[in-house]
């Protein structure tokens, strides 16, 4: 019994040390990358094939572009319609190759059928991400019924159906990567949002732990990025007012985005300065937090014009 107890004392001392001396390495790491970001290699998206859920308008359709003119493979899945038809008519005039489908992700079975079209028809997918989003822009009494759990549908667990649909094949070739598009509404509760912020917390929750069982399983060579974006100035928030800081435009995302993708980076807030402060909630007296946030970030205020939403098509 004392044998196994200077082991197990042993074996806690060791960690200690590991995990000292692991803490000084990736903080200085992260240091020097965050100040020399140049430093880290980048990877090529050319002839990768990359698909975009909500890629027919902002910021997916940004990525779209982008990403076909660096010459990777684009498939992009939307619901609009009528927005696929414009993407199709922009391709055609830029000499683009993009594949666009209207796909509903929030139908498993519609999912799966066109994940192995793109398999057989484009090859496998290297990268993979979920961008598509909706809002009600409604305080909570006033959203429907049928609009909160079409906002859930689409935000978060049309990832599940799309990730099962090409997650495996990653795993079996050794490489692929999955990019979340959240929002820094899942790290902060937003007035006008609690269908919107709470997707975007189960978002994050699903990120974090597919990452955890990925990394538990030696599949390092399945790269996740969580994006955390201020507010974009795209339709879906028409009618925000920002007090303190201007809304982000897509192609600014958009080409974060890829930068993220190509240097394999794990987190993304936009602004970068929100990573650092938003946590600060969690260590302030409620009342403060309060105060802060309505008298200084003036969040409530900047929400209060935003247009409801009276449809439920994917952003």
């Amino acid at each position: 019994m004392l044998k196994q107890l200077i082991l197990n004392l042993a074996f806690a001392v060791w960690n200690f040390i590991v995990l000292c001396a692991l803490t000084f390495y990736y903080f200085f790491e992260a240091f020097v990358l965050t100040i020399f970001p140049f430093l880290k290699k980048e990877k090529s998206l050319k002839n990768k094939t990359v698909l975009i859920t909500g890629g027919a308008g902002g910021v997916g359709q940004e990525l779209a572009l982008r990403l076909a003119r660096l010459k990777a493979n684009v498939v992009v899945w939307d619901v609009n319609e009528k927005a696929i038809e414009k993407l199709r008519t922009r391709i055609s005039n830029d000499d683009l190759k993009i594949r666009a489908s209207v796909v509903d992700i929030t139908d498993r079975h519609s999912v799966y059928k066109h994940a192995d079209l793109v398999k057989s028809e484009v090859g496998p997918v290297d990268v993979l991400i979920n961008n598509a989003g909706i809002v009600a822009g409604q305080t909570f009494l006033e959203i429907p019924d049928e609009l909160i759990e079409k906002t859930f549908e689409v935000n978060v667990i049309s990832h599940y159906w799309t990730i099962k649909a090409f997650l495996g094949d990653m795993i079996q070739r050794g490489q692929g990567h999955i990019v979340s598009v959240g929002s820094l509404t899942g790290m902060l509760g937003t007035y006008k949002c609690t269908d919107y912020s709470a997707t975007k917390y189960a978002l994050n929750g699903l990120h974090e732990s597919l990452s955890t069982e990925l990394k538990t399983h030696g599949h390092d060579n399945i790269h996740m990025t969580l994006i955390c974006p201020y507010f974009i100035n795209t339709g879906m928030f028409a009618g925000c007012n920002p007090r303190n800081m201007s809304m982000l435009e897509p192609k600014d995302v958009a080409k974060r985005i890829i930068t993220a993708i190509k240097r394999e980076e794990s987190f993304i807030t936009m602004p970068f300065i929100a990573r650092l402060v938003l946590p600060l909630k969690h260590y302030l007296p409620t009342k403060l937090a309060w105060a802060v946030m309505f008298r200084v970030i003036q969040g409530p205020q900047s929400m209060i014009g935003l247009n409801s939403r009276k449809d439920t098509a994917a952003a």
